[in-house]
């Protein structure tokens, strides 16, 4: 067995100091050493983590938060656009003005909320989402307007190229949009997560500092008979300090965030789910006029969209909200025009679905989609309010415990050096 020797000098050094850390002037030394460099450390590393919490503060208001927006934005507006483009359809021949216009704002919209989400596309999985929609909109869009040449001359074929666009958005544009919102909304989560959470290497560098100053006390009393040291004394009232400090600082921020099951980030949340099934329950009671066969799975989608839509609100706002009225009063629309469509009153059911009158589903779905972004901007602010408090809270605590956590060091010298000339 290979035996590893150390050199004489590396030998005597080591039995020296263990001889010497066993004096009363070598404890005393050490006693400092250990305090010293756990309050440099302490120090350093709460620092560090604290800054790092104010700095996550300003990722999430200027880069997550924004890209969780862009991303609900896209979904809605890529829907809207799907839904104004059969609307356009079912008009027949030459669209109103007031149809093409909703329909290019859609897409206009789209664009915009792609360009940010792109813009603040920094991992993989992100960039691959986007490229995929920013490749699949002009196919989709050169679809719609063959399927509008088509239809303003009467062909019949424009259905065709209609239900190939609206496939190619529901199988694709959507579901992409969709995975792009979940995704946003994760990281967002996870941001705030770290903002609130307790950094627990710092508070325990801060426990052991104590520790240290209470062990240094200790050997004191036994080496000089000394029941307290002045330096290692304010040195653990300042380390104590610092303690109370971060976790007070940390747990305040925590909760300013709001992020419980009926906080502002869960209803953020809810609230996007609930708008893009909105978009898909109207996408639904569309698409099912253009293909003018068997409703009963289109019925179902938008039955299942809708009642998950109106839980959702009941959750956020209750059941008495403008918006949980909106969805009834929706639903009681959809209900004539499947009832005319049931009774082979073809344009009755168009009528209903697409007209501007009071009653009419897409007057109806209009109102509510709009309650729905007024909410959602009114959580969104509340949300960035949060994040904000969250950040203020913090400002202070980096600078304040390096300080007080450096002035520990220097009481715990000043304190002890006196002892140690004693012996020296």
């Amino acid at each position: 067995m290979l035996e590893i020797r150390l050199p004489a000098t590396m030998r005597n050094g080591g039995a020296w100091l263990q001889r010497f850390v066993g004096t009363t002037p070598g404890a005393i030394g050490a006693v400092a050493v250990v305090t010293v460099v756990l309050c440099l450390l302490a120090g350093s590393t709460s620092a560090d983590q604290l800054s790092g919490k104010i700095a996550r503060r300003d990722t999430v208001l200027e880069h997550t938060e924004p890209l969780a927006y862009a991303a609900q934005t896209l979904y809605v507006a890529l829907s809207a656009a799907d839904a104004s483009a059969a609307t356009a359809f079912l008009s027949g021949g030459i669209e109103s003005p007031q149809v093409r216009g909703q329909y290019q704002q859609a897409l206009a919209d789209a664009a915009a909320a792609l360009a940010e989400a792109t813009a603040g596309a920094a991992d993989q999985q992100t960039r691959n989402i986007v490229a995929k929609i920013a490749a699949d909109l002009p196919a989709y869009t050169g679809l719609v307007e063959t399927a509008r040449s088509n239809n303003r001359q009467g062909f019949p074929v424009g259905s065709s190229y209609l239900r190939e666009a609206s496939l190619l958005m529901q199988n694709s544009l959507l579901p992409n949009a969709e995975t792009l919102s979940k995704d946003r909304m994760a990281a967002l989560r996870q941001d705030q997560h770290d903002i609130g959470a307790l950094p627990w290497t710092t508070i325990v560098l801060l426990t052991l500092v104590l520790i240290s100053c209470g062990g240094g006390t200790l050997v004191l009393l036994r080496r000089t008979n000394r029941r307290m040291n002045l330096g290692l004394a304010v040195a653990a009232g300042a380390t104590a300090i610092a303690l109370l400090w971060v976790v007070a600082a940390t747990v305040i921020a925590a909760a300013a965030l709001d992020t419980g099951k009926s906080g502002a980030t869960s209803r953020f949340e809810t609230l996007t789910r609930a708008r893009i099934l909105a978009q898909q329950a109207r996408t639904d009671e569309t698409l099912e006029l253009i293909t003018r066969g068997d409703i009963t799975t289109s019925e179902t989608d938008f039955r299942k969209h809708t009642r998950e839509l109106a839980d959702r609100l009941t959750t956020v706002a209750g059941p008495d909200s403008a918006a949980s009225r909106s969805v009834l009063g929706w639903t009681a629309g959809h209900a004539k025009q499947r009832e005319a469509y049931e009774a082979a009153n073809y344009p009755a059911a168009v009528a209903q679905a697409i007209g501007t009158g009071p009653d009419s589903s897409a007057t109806l779905f209009a109102q509510l989609d709009q309650l729905l972004r007024d909410n959602l901007i009114q959580e969104r602010g509340e949300l960035r309010d949060g994040v904000d408090s969250a950040g203020a809270t913090l400002t202070l605590s980096p600078a304040g415990t390096l300080v007080l956590l450096f002035g520990a060091a220097a009481s715990t010298v000043t304190g002890l050096w006196p002892r140690l000339k004693e012996f020296l």
